[in-house]
């Protein structure tokens, strides 16, 4: 299954306590899968509007800014967003994590 991670800029997820989270192995997805799983291409995967239903994890530390910068459905084009709403919007169920 699909899982979508936002993290800051300045982390890097834990493979070993994502995995504990999803409650099974993970991997990262190859381009095909991300595409027909989300309708976009890699690198330009937004964080919303995907083609199904994404579980969400998101980085606690991106609720300390007052907006964040996120890819829109294409690798040249981005959008801003207040953290706490970029969770709300999210298309699937979403677990904060530190």
């Amino acid at each position: 299954k699909p899982l979508l991670v936002l993290v800051s800029g300045s982390n890097r997820v834990d493979e070993k306590v994502l995995a504990a989270l999803a409650g099974e192995a993970i991997e990262k997805a190859a381009p095909d899968f991300a595409r027909q799983r989300t309708g976009f291409a890699i690198g330009g995967v937004p964080p919303v509007g995907h083609a199904e239903a994404i579980e969400t994890y998101v980085d606690e530390d991106l609720l300390q800014y007052g907006e964040v910068w996120a890819a829109a459905g294409t690798p040249h084009a981005v959008f801003r967003i207040p953290p706490a709403e970029l969770a709300r919007a999210s298309d699937g169920r979403v677990t904060a994590v530190k």
